[in-house]
């Protein structure tokens, strides 16, 4: 039997103002995800936009302090704490958004019968070193994730790693690993400003584009 405090979870800032806390990683939960998300302020971002289409993921969110609003499919949903928001279709597009500050959701889900660890857990640790420009610190963080879980999108963030580092021969090797391993990343790379370092390069090219 584990307890845990969401106190206790050290909160990771990810994309725009959007911070993560990994709570299946830090209880060790396999069988479905479970992080929670918070919002310092009113008006800032507490569930990203985005659909679980590619996972095939259902989900619940639960409001555990303050006040959101989440916009499914366009719909808006008022949720004051100890509301759930069950999303049983991966397609609908959900975001929501923080009615008051120190807003907290929890997001519970996986595919029906079975869970696989989303690689976004693999490498969101290093985002705030990249955003910080401590390129060193984001490597030994993505190597490590590598070690335990090989994955595209892994490859793909150390590819920009090393890109914004200027080590041009490895960023190229691992933006191939991460396109060899999902065809998507080919397109992300193409549009990617941390590629700006070796867009003129003509292996840049040839692996971004559609063969």
């Amino acid at each position: 039997m584990k307890r845990l405090s969401l106190d206790e979870v050290e909160g990771i800032p990810v994309f725009g103002s959007l911070v993560w806390k990994p709570v299946r990683k830090t209880l060790g939960v396999t069988a479905f995800g479970i992080n929670a998300y918070t919002a310092a302020n009113a008006g800032d971002e507490v569930v990203e936009d985005h659909t679980e289409s590619q996972l095939g993921h259902e989900e619940v969110y639960a409001v555990v302090t303050g006040h959101a609003t989440f916009t499914v499919d366009g719909e808006e949903v008022d949720a004051p704490a100890g509301t759930l928001v069950y999303l049983d279709d991966p397609a609908q597009q959900r975001s929501a958004v923080a009615k008051e500050p120190n807003t907290t959701v929890l997001a519970i889900g996986g595919r029906p019968g079975q869970h696989e660890i989303s690689a976004w857990e693999y490498f969101f640790p290093a985002l705030p070193s990249m955003a910080a420009g401590d390129y060193d610190t984001a490597r030994r963080l993505l190597e490590k994730a590598l070690r335990e879980h090989d994955a595209g999108a892994v490859r793909y963030q150390l590819a920009c790693v090393e890109a914004l580092s200027g080590n041009t021969e490895r960023a190229l090797v691992e933006l191939k690993a991460a396109i060899d391993a999902e065809a998507r990343f080919r397109e992300h790379a193409a549009k990617d400003e941390d590629f700006a370092s070796i867009r003129d390069d003509p292996r840049f090219a040839e692996l971004t584009v559609a063969g």
